[in-house]
Formats: C-alpha cells, sequence, structure tokens
C-alpha cells in the first residue's frame, strides 16, 4: 500500500490548468523525486500536499484512507511537512527558539513560564536522535545556511513526520555541506520516512532518488524507475526533446582594459579581510568558496551595500569612494542578488513595475510617466528573456521562480550596465533557463562587458568562467585561469586555506 496516493489530481486558476489530472503514488521509505522546467507544476503540487490549495477535481489517499485538507494544519496533522525553498525562520530567534516555533513547548510547574532547561533536554535527545549537531543557542542569522536547512527538517520532525517534502534544499549549499544533506537523508529513509525532493541539478536527483516524476506544462510525462535513470533520459521528457542551445560563443583574444578592481579590500563588520581581484573587458570571472567565505560580503561592499573600513575600489581606473546602490548603478554596475525576493523584486508589484523601477527618472518627462515607452521597454525584454506570463501587469509573486530571475535579469539590463555582479544567479532554476541566463552572459561578455560570477555550484564556475578567484576566510586566496582545471584542485585549496585560518 502507497502512503501517498493522487488520483487525477487537477488544479485550475481561471483558464489555466496548473495541474492536470495527475497521478502519483509514493511508498514509504522512498525519495521520490520531482522535477521539470519552472512552470511545470511542482511548486502547485507541493502546495495542494501542503493544504494551501484546495484541488479543482481528484482525490488524495492518506495511507489507503482518502483524505482532504482545508488548511495546511490538516496536511501537517498527518504528518506531510514541507521545508521551502525560501527559509521559515526568524534570523533573530535563536535555533532552540525557532525549533519549537509552531510547536508545543514544556511549561514550569502551574504552568508559570517556559522550561527551558527541558526545552533544550527535548531538542537534545531529537538531535541524537538523528545524529546532528546543530548550534541551537546562536541565532539563525549567524548559522550557515545548512545549519538552517537542518534545522528546518528538525523542527518538522518534532511532530513525527511521515512525508518531507524538500523544496531545492542544496540551492545555497556547498558541496560539503550538501554532503551533509545528503546522509541525513539516508537517514531518514532508513527510519521510514518518505521523502519528496525537488531540484533542477539533475545530478543529485540521480544519485538520491528511488523513483523520478518529469512534470511538463502542468502535465505528468513519466515516472522513471532508478534503472532507467540517466542525465539524458531526464532531460528528454523534461524539455519534449528540445535541443538544448549551446552556451558557447567565441571568446575574445585577449582581455585587455580593467573595468573593476579591488585592492586589499577590508570591511567594517570584518567579513572580508583582504581581497585583491581584477575584472576585466569581455571576461567572466568566476568567484568561488566555502561557505562563509567572504564571496557575498565581498559583493555587496563593491555595491555599496556593505560599509568598507580600509582598501580601494577602482571602476574604469577612477577610485570608487564609499560606493552606494545608487552610485553603483548611475556608473554601469548592476548586482543580481543571491535572495531574489528579498533583494531584487518587489514581490506583491507588476512586471513592469519591477522591471522598470531602476530608469524611473528616464521614463519621465515634466513629472509624467511615459506609459507607451515604458510599455513598449517591458514588452521587448520580456520577449527577449521569454518570460512566461499573462502580461506585463502581472504580480511577479505569481510567477515561477525561473521567470521571476529572468524579470531580475530584465530589470539589471534596463540600466545599460558595463558591469554585472551575479551572486548565485541560477540558484533553483530550470536547466533550460540556467541555459538562457549562462548564453545571456556569455553574450554580454562578448559585446565587452564584465560579468562576475558566484555560485556554490563549483561545476557551474567551471563551465562558465575564464579566471576564478578563489575566496577564503574573507580573503582571496588563489587566482585560476580556467583551462582544464580539477575540480579537486580548486577543493583542496578551499579546505587548506580554510584549516590554515582555523589554525592560525
Amino acid at each position: 500500500m502507497a502512503l501517498l496516493q493522487i488520483e487525477q489530481l487537477t488544479k485550475q486558476f481561471g483558464v489555466n490548468k496548473a495541474l492536470d489530472s495527475i497521478n502519483l503514488e509514493i511508498g514509504q521509505g522512498e525519495v521520490h523525486s520531482l522535477v521539470g522546467e519552472n512552470g511545470a507544476g511542482k511548486s502547485t503540487l507541493i502546495k495542494m500536499l501542503s493544504g494551501v490549495y484546495p484541488p479543482t477535481s481528484g482525490t488524495l489517499f492518506w495511507k489507503g484512507n482518502e483524505v482532504s485538507f482545508e488548511s495546511p494544519k490538516d496536511s501537517k496533522d498527518i504528518g506531510i511537512n514541507v521545508i521551502h525553498q525560501d527559509r521559515q525562520l526568524v534570523s533573530y530567534f535563536t535555533g532552540l527558539e525557532n525549533l519549537y516555533l509552531n510547536n508545543p513547548y514544556p511549561k514550569k510547574k502551574m504552568g508559570l513560564g517556559i522550561d527551558w532547561k527541558a526545552m533544550y533536554k527535548a531538542a537534545q535527545r531529537l538531535q541524537d536522535k538523528w545524529g546532528m549537531d546543530i548550534p541551537l543557542d546562536i541565532p539563525v542569522s549567524k548559522m550557515t545556511p545548512s545549519e538552517r536547512t537542518l534545522l528546518e527538517i528538525l523542527r518538522a520532525m518534532m511532530s513525527d513526520s511521515n512525508l518531507l517534502i524538500l523544496d531545492e534544499p542544496t540551492a545555497s549549499l556547498t558541496d560539503k555541506e550538501s554532503e551533509l544533506l545528503f546522509s541525513f537523508i539516508e537517514r531518514l529513509k532508513d527510519q521510514g520516512v518518505a521523502i519528496v525532493y525537488i531540484s533542477h541539478r539533475l545530478e543529485e536527483v540521480i544519485r538520491l532518488s528511488d523513483r523520478v516524476t518529469v512534470l511538463t506544462g502542468g502535465k505528468l510525462m513519466a515516472t522513471i524507475e532508478r534503472s532507467q535513470l540517466t542525465k539524458e533520459n531526464l532531460i528528454r521528457y523534461m524539455t519534449g526533446g528540445k535541443e538544448i542551445k549551446s552556451t558557447r560563443l567565441p571568446k575574445m583574444q585577449e582581455h585587455q582594459e580593467v573595468l573593476l578592481q579591488a585592492k586589499e579590500l577590508r570591511s567594517v563588520d570584518g567579513s572580508i579581510k583582504n581581497v585583491n581581484f581584477e575584472l576585466r573587458k569581455g571576461e567572466i570571472l568566476g568567484i568561488y568558496g566555502l561557505a562563509g567565505s567572504g564571496r557575498t560580503e565581498c559583493m555587496e561592499a563593491i555595491y555599496g551595500l556593505r560599509k568598507i573600513a580600509d582598501g580601494e575600489i577602482y571602476f574604469k581606473n577612477e577610485l570608487r569612494s564609499k560606493p552606494t546602490p545608487g552610485s553603483s548603478i548611475k556608473q554601469g554596475i548592476v548586482l543580481i542578488p543571491e535572495n531574489r525576493h528579498e533583494d531584487a523584486l518587489i514581490m506583491d508589484n507588476t512586471i513592469m513595475e519591477n522591471m522598470t523601477l531602476p530608469i524611473l527618472s528616464k521614463l519621465t518627462k515634466n513629472g509624467v510617466m511615459q506609459k507607451k515607452s515604458e510599455l513598449s521597454l517591458v514588452q521587448k525584454e520580456m520577449a527577449r528573456f521569454k518570460v512566461k506570463a499573462v502580461n506585463v501587469n502581472q504580480p511577479v509573486s505569481e510567477l515561477s521562480g525561473g521567470n521571476q530571475q529572468k524579470v531580475v535579469f530584465a530589470k539589471a539590463l534596463m540600466s545599460n550596465p558595463l558591469v554585472y555582479i551575479c551572486d548565485e544567479p541560477t540558484q533553483a532554476v530550470d536547466i533550460m533557463t540556467r541555459a538562457d541566463i549562462h548564453l545571456f552572459l556569455k553574450e554580454q561578455a562578448s559585446e565587452g562587458k564584465g560579468v562576475i560570477f558566484v555560485s556554490s555550484d563549483l561545476h557551474e564556475i567551471l563551465e562558465i568562467s575564464d579566471r576564478i578567484i578563489i575566496f577564503s576566510e574573507g580573503e582571496t586566496v588563489a587566482e585560476l585561469v580556467n583551462d582544464n582545471l580539477n575540480p579537486n584542485d580548486i577543493l583542496d585549496i578551499c579546505y587548506l586555506n580554510q584549516k590554515e585560518a582555523v589554525q592560525g
């Protein structure tokens, strides 16, 4: 008997079918992955299984009995928990406080106050049971991405999860952190917990899954058994046999003019200690490092989001003193931030309102917005980036993750930048969108622009970069020309420098 059985599940929004007659079974102790392009219906299915959306039609069976969910609480009560792509944690609460959010907590005698000692002991017993070691006494803001992910999973296990849905769990994790998560998934599986695993990283899907279901355009294309799992097989079903466009473009013969330079850069908060690098005209500069290496913090400092204590930043040989986001955009530097929901988009605003935000002054004449010009520009960029949407007035919150990221890039392009600072730009997007983003950035480089490409995916860094700068403990520790580089050599540099910093 299947743990969860889905029969003819359909979800319709107006005339659009987000899911169309889905049939699916998930067994106890099974890792069952869902893959598909952005907009394939994965998020809609998750929301239906977690009680956020009611089905338009179709039936759910849990352990052989028909069930329906009026709210997320109904889903959680029977043992279904979701670890969302966007972490559901309070950053200024400690790990222990977050662990007990929405979970019952022990009280002192007579019900007067919280029994913190009992809470901590119960949390430690739970950690021991699942083989975790999360620092529960520090704020979530000081935790690593992997610790935050494991904390959410631990919180889910407090309510005896039978089915755990993991939505892009490795999106911001390094390889080492991902390995920690994978070993924990194996322990869950051994205890009979079923896992629904959603990821655009096909290598890890193939590694972890017992079965994989492919969704395309709201329809189930195939459910593939482990013995038939290959990357080529998955891509064939995901794309309907379409060929993925090559991102290879002719390289410029040499990179001469330096567009952006950082010299002995150090931040006020100490996250950047000694950063030195150059970005040249017409190149893609890869930035790689382990968690806590200072990659993101450095990009924020260069853009003007983080205060600089010492060092110099030059743009086209001119010193940038006290950079701000506004001055960066005016000079021709744009940032594609890691967290598009919080830092790149206003989720309740429309596609058009988000895209034209950086150039409102250019679209205004005598205090009046030039609506025809605005509409023309937005439609042009939507076509360029192949944004799938109802129209320009659709809120970006209603778009899939990949289409939201396309809006972020279109918004950046509006200001006609010379330098793109891209922090995890393909995080949680499908394989086709990833290829489109790579192609766009290579086209920009071929036109003489400069691209900084930050990623925790080492294979992606090697795929797209001309040179690679390695960060460790807030410092730049190596510069490598990307000519048949071995991934293990890069990791050796990262771990060696991390070890030396700790010992020192």
